[in-house]
Order: C-alpha cells, then sequence, then structure tokens
C-alpha cells in the first residue's frame, strides 16, 4: 500500500517527537524549542501518536514475581488489593516487620482525612504501628474493633489505636472493657454501655479497617495470650471446626463462626459487621497463618491483604487445588 507523502512526514515527526518525550525524557517545551514547533503542536503529536498506537509502555519490576503473586491473589479471590512483601527465610520476625512496613505504607497510601480507622490488636497490626511514617499529619481518628487484654504489648488494643493515632497526627478513642467477659449477660451489658457503645459505632462506620488474621495452631498463637483460660482445650476447637481467628471470633474454614463458647462472650464487632466497611485490610505473615488467611478470605471477610511471598505464594496454591477439587 502506498504511503502518501504528507502521511509519511507526519509519522515520522509523531515519531521524532515520541522519541524525545518518551525514551529521552525531554519535556514538550524542550522538544518544541529543539523542533522549531510550538508547544501546542507538540501536545498535539503526542495525542495523536497515542491514538495511532504508536505509544506502548512496558514497566517491569525488579521484584516481579511479588507483583504476579499480587495479581493472581486478586483474580483468585477477588480482592481489590494485595500487596505481597518479601519473606526473609529462616527470620520471621523481620519477615512480619516487612509486611508491617508494607502495610503501613499501603495504610497511608490508602486513608484520607476524616477518616475513621479501626483496628485489632495483634503482632501484625503492632508490626504496621512502628513501621508507620507518615511525611505529614492526617485529621483521622483511630478506634479500637475489640476489647483489650493487658500485658502485652500487642493484646493491648487501646495501647495500639493510641500509637497508630498518635503516629498520624490524629486521635484515638478507645474501649476501656476487657476482651471476654464473664457471661453473656455481662458482655451484653458491656456493649450496651453509652460509652463503649460510641467507640463501636464509630468502628462500624469506619472507612478503614485494619485487621490481623490469627492461627490457633501455630506456635505462639497471639489468640492464646488473649484467651481468658489458662489451658484452653485446642481439640475442642478443633472438634468444632475452629480454623483461624478473627476481631478475637472463632471461624471455620467457610469464614463463618464457629461454635464455641467464648465466642458468645466477647467485647466486639461481629466479624460479618465488617462488611459495610469500604476496606478492609487483613495482614498476615508466616506459613502458619495459610489455612486462616484462606478461611478469612472463603468468608469474604476482606478486601484488602497484605502478606509475605511464601505465604501468598501457599495462599494461592490452594485456590488452584480447590479448582482441582471441583
Amino acid at each position: 500500500m502506498a504511503v502518501r507523502k504528507e502521511d509519511f512526514e507526519t509519522i515520522r515527526q509523531i515519531h521524532t517527537v515520541l522519541v524525545l518525550h518518551f525514551i529521552e525524557g525531554m519535556k514538550q517545551s524542550d522538544i518544541a524549542a529543539k523542533l522549531n514547533l510550538s508547544t501546542s503542536k507538540v501536545n498535539r503529536l503526542i495525542t495523536q501518536g497515542r491514538s495511532l498506537g504508536m505509544v506502548k509502555i512496558a514497566i517491569e519490576s525488579p521484584y516481579q514475581g511479588l507483583v504476579d503473586l499480587e495479581q493472581g491473589l486478586v483474580e483468585a479471590a477477588s480482592l481489590s488489593t494485595v500487596v505481597v512483601a518479601p519473606t526473609v527465610s529462616g527470620n520471621p520476625d523481620t519477615t512480619l516487620q516487612q509486611v508491617g512496613r508494607a502495610a503501613a505504607n499501603h495504610l497511608l497510601e490508602t486513608i484520607r482525612d476524616g477518616d475513621v480507622i479501626a483496628i485489632t490488636g495483634g503482632k501484625a497490626v503492632s508490626a504496621v504501628a512502628e513501621n508507620l511514617q507518615p511525611e505529614r499529619g492526617f485529621d483521622v481518628t483511630v478506634v479500637p474493633l475489640t476489647g483489650g487484654v493487658q500485658g502485652k504489648y500487642y493484646t493491648d488494643v487501646n495501647h495500639l489505636a493510641t500509637q497508630i493515632a498518635e503516629r498520624l497526627g490524629g486521635k484515638a478513642m478507645l474501649v476501656h472493657a476487657p476482651l471476654f467477659a464473664e457471661s453473656r449477660e455481662q458482655r451484653d451489658m458491656l456493649m450496651g454501655m453509652a460509652s463503649i457503645r460510641e467507640v463501636f459505632d464509630l468502628a462500624r462506620r469506619a472507612s478503614v479497617a485494619l485487621v490481623g488474621i490469627g492461627s490457633i495452631f501455630a506456635p505462639g498463637s497471639s489468640y492464646f495470650d488473649l484467651h481468658p483460660m489458662p489451658n484452653p482445650d485446642r481439640k475442642q476447637m478443633v472438634t468444632g471446626g475452629v480454623i483461624a481467628e478473627f476481631l478475637a471470633h472463632l471461624i471455620r474454614r467457610d469464614g463463618t463462626l464457629a461454635d464455641y463458647p467464648l465466642n458468645s462472650r466477647l467485647v466486639a464487632l461481629d466479624p460479618t459487621e465488617l462488611a459495610a466497611c469500604p476496606r478492609t485490610i487483613g495482614i498476615a505473615a508466616g506459613a502458619g497463618k495459610v489455612e486462616p488467611i484462606q478461611a478469612v478470605l472463603n468468608g469474604g471477610l476482606l478486601n484488602s491483604l497484605i502478606v509475605d511471598e511464601e505465604t501468598a505464594d501457599k495462599v494461592l496454591a490452594t485456590f488452584g487445588e480447590s479448582k482441582h477439587v471441583a
């Protein structure tokens, strides 16, 4: 097919402008000066080149494997966002800090002035708090999703809410109640108290929820730092189908609440109450969290997940296995 001289000259000019702009990184004004064109002409040529399909941009990351894992989990689990941090082999504490740093950065990209941020306790949320380094202050309110257990830095959710609020430049509203009541009746009474009800009502309207995902099987599981009984019967939990802890509630493999007596004594929001939250961000690290993550995803309790590479790879593999079984 013959090409008219004027078409060839136009395409040639567009190509020259595109190379200068996208390859050599020149500003449009500098290209205009170099080629004796007006800046508006340069802008039109770039727009024309885009419309003709002459611009193809490829962005590659040195951590492309992590990017691929993120995209795979987004598609498999129907999540809006997944962030995968590198796993530090043989060092779970450092891996958790990597995940905490990734979650802290994601939180800073997500929040806006005026937001309410609702949080759980736990080692993962504590790692987020430790790694928050905002470049400016945010007018936000941080509230707990549960009552607290004093003793360890990561079980005291009021402490974590205060720490996160201080780092962000916002304020915290606290729940002055234990995580476990002595009975269902006492739990209902505590949840009905004006000071506690006010905070939980605010948590129900949160723009962002930052939540840990707990295991009951992993060594050092923080659920047993919360547990009111010194020697809880893990066999009873397993018999009841328990696979994970979420908002201090024990849940089954399908993400529903397990039939476990302590669930009825929790001073905490029910996991299903997070359904109205626009962005529920789950944070977890380590091989022991694979099944708990799967349970939480099965229940549709998250729309964002921050996790380490090895754990992400194993979680993604479970989706392939479930399809194969089906």
